[in-house]
């Protein structure tokens, strides 16, 4: 399929982590422009999502360069192994890590909204994760959930004026993803197949999906959630 994708331009914040260079190569190969930016990057943008100054500054460099901004996907926040897992449901190491993710794709999508709505057409994708459905580790939980619940209500807020914010979530992130998936877990994805998804959602043929959570990899198996 044709996404249609060819000239427009996206900035892909993390784009040199895993997921983001999946999610940079897949929009090249569909003809897009695809900016990578995050605070240490060669060729691409420098940009700290945790700092408002930097996240304008980013934004203004993208439109002197490429003249528009046609996507924003938000693949920015430390890994889950980075976490302290003994102190999960420390309030200082869940705000700082709420602050990481779900408040750096607020600033983010923030900044970028306007330059999208002047123009009557954007899309916006942040990567969350499975782990927002689950219990067990209070920081991965509200750190995901709180990306998915301000994604939700940005889209609401632009509903019908054909800009779109949507969420992906994956569970294990794997170079080889197996089938298999256990009682209480997520199903595994590779980079490239998230990538597919994030390209699908930036893309127009999406212009009737916003406001969604979608899982990437079986949703957790077990769970249901309306």
């Amino acid at each position: 399929m044709n996404l249609g994708l060819r000239g427009h331009v996206v900035l892909v914040v993390g784009g040199t982590g895993l997921i983001g260079r999946a999610v940079v190569e897949r929009l090249r190969t569909e003809g897009a422009t695809a900016v990578a930016a995050s605070r240490h990057v060669v060729g691409g943008i420098t940009l700290d999502a945790q700092d408002s100054a930097s996240v304008t500054a980013a934004l203004e460099q993208v439109i002197e360069q490429h003249g528009r901004l046609d996507a924003l996907v938000v693949a920015a926040a430390p890994s889950a192994q980075t976490l302290d897992a003994s102190r999960h449901a420390d309030p200082d190491q869940v705000l700082r890590a709420v602050d990481a993710k779900a408040m750096s794709f607020l600033r983010l999508a923030n900044a970028a909204l306007p330059i999208m709505a002047r123009a009557g057409y954007g899309r916006i994708v942040g990567v969350s994760g499975q782990n927002a459905f689950l219990t067990g580790n209070v920081t991965g939980s509200v750190r995901n959930a709180a990306l998915i619940i301000a994604a939700k209500n940005l889209a609401d807020s632009f509903a019908g004026s054909g800009l779109t914010v949507n969420t992906v979530s994956p569970g294990t992130v794997s170079a080889s993803p197996t089938s298999d998936v256990e009682l209480g877990c997520g199903g595994e994805a590779s980079p490239e197949q998230i990538a597919d998804l994030v390209a699908f959602l930036v893309s127009p043929r999406a212009g009737a999906v916003s406001g969604e959570s979608i899982a990437i990899g079986h949703r957790v198996r077990g769970v249901t959630v309306l």
